[in-house]
């Protein structure tokens, strides 16, 4: 899938640009193009001359040219890409990405392109760690960039830990993997709930849960990025989207969220039901703040209208159903009751028993169950995740 793709590819300072040789010779040998861009502190790691004798073409460092006064385009070099990987991607120059420091060529490129763009960490164990790095990371994904996540192991710096680049020919098969998929859900229209739902309770109370709403947007660009048309009907979360396949909906409430899937599933040819929706609401919410008087408060609450139920009702023939389970005993029953009691066509069965797993977390340790049987997978990043689930909605639609 990589025959006759362009790709940027851009160098750090980083122990790790080494790597890039082989990853450079990788792509070329699956039949893609490669323009090198490297920062100033690239080249102390790294000369130019083995890269563009790799490459075949002339390394782009500086905004022009000192020979001849010729202008390096990074808006060029943003439209004529399929593809931009920044490895290794130093935290310097992550720092920079997630915060539109453009002061070097590798950044006013990134800025600049439109294709889809794939960053690899490599840095020592606690640069990785350090919360500013996380926050960068966490602000590039929201941007709607992959991360390739770094390997644990032994580093420059003599200690062991998280902070390998990823190797070079697993970086090739991710992207052959990605063109491969890119196109495998066009023409396809995919509704996906997120996030919490919020139950008023007065003007400034509510009953809520811990959902952060990462599973239910991390699938949304998964769908998206294989060339679905998304409807995300979202809860109240502070993730951003970006990708423009996706239609973004607002809802605080589980009735707002119950009305708004129920009007746009019947034009959907699948539904990923993510959201962690309220069971009980009050049966009514105070004009005024409820205020401290006496030794208790008793609150009286009604069910919430089934959403996953409702649509299982409504599905045709042709449309797909996924449902989602945290459970937090007895797990596979409860999920397999589900499965069968909503219709659905598989089930993704997730427990807070497991570390790593469940609300607010970056990471998911995943079971997915239909009428053949299940299959569980390791704990993943959730955007790892997405893909696992996405795989299998895809073999169902086909």
């Amino acid at each position: 899938m990589l025959q006759g793709k362009k790709i940027v590819l851009g160098i750090t300072g980083s122990i790790a640009a080494y790597k890039a040789c082989y990853l450079i010779r990788g792509l070329i040998k699956q039949g893609a193009e490669v323009q090198v861009v490297i920062t100033p502190s690239g080249k102390e790691f790294i000369t130019p001359l083995t890269l563009s004798t790799l490459t075949g073409k002339p390394v782009v460092s500086e905004f022009f040219d000192r020979r001849d006064g010729s202008w390096h385009s990074h808006v060029q070099l943003g439209l004529w890409a399929d593809a931009m990987i920044i490895a290794p991607a130093s935290a310097s120059t992550i720092g920079k990405m997630a915060n539109g420091v453009a002061d070097n060529m590798l950044i006013t490129t990134y800025l600049s392109m439109k294709a889809p763009v794939f960053i690899a960490p490599a840095m020592d164990l606690d640069m990785y760690d350090h919360p500013s790095t996380q926050k960068n990371l966490e602000t590039l994904r929201s941007y709607g960039n992959n991360i390739i996540e770094p390997r644990t192991g032994f580093l420059a710096s003599k200690l062991e830990g998280k902070g390998r680049m990823e190797e070079p020919e697993k970086i090739v098969e991710l992207l052959d993997d990605f063109f491969s998929e890119k196109s495998d859900l066009q023409g396809k229209k995919v509704l996906i709930t997120a996030g919490p739902t919020y139950e008023k309770l007065d003007p400034v109370r509510f009953i809520g849960n811990y959902s952060s709403g990462k599973m239910g947007i991390a699938l949304a660009e998964e769908c998206a990025s294989r060339g679905a048309q998304v409807e995300l009907i979202c809860g109240p979360v502070s993730i951003k989207t970006s990708h423009p396949n996706i239609k973004r909906i607002n809802v605080e409430s589980a009735e707002q969220m119950y009305k708004a899937a129920t009007e746009t599933f019947p034009n959907m040819n699948a539904a990923i039901l993510c959201a962690a929706v309220a069971d009980f609401t009050p049966s009514s919410v105070a004009d005024n703040k409820i205020k401290r008087e006496g030794n208790k408060l008793v609150l009286e609450l009604s069910p919430t209208k089934d959403i996953a139920k409702a649509l299982g009702q409504m599905k045709k023939q042709n449309q797909v159903m996924v449902g989602f389970a945290l459970e937090t005993n007895d797990e596979e029953n409860h999920a397999k009751e589900k499965l069968q009691k909503k219709n659905l066509d598989f089930i993704v069965l997730n427990s807070l028993q497991d570390d790593g797993a469940g609300f607010q977390h970056d990471t998911n340790k995943i079971t997915l169950i239909d009428q053949g049987g299940e299959t569980r997978f390791p704990l993943k990043t959730k955007r790892e995740v997405a893909k696992d689930i996405v795989d299998k909605l895809v073999t169902i639609l086909k």
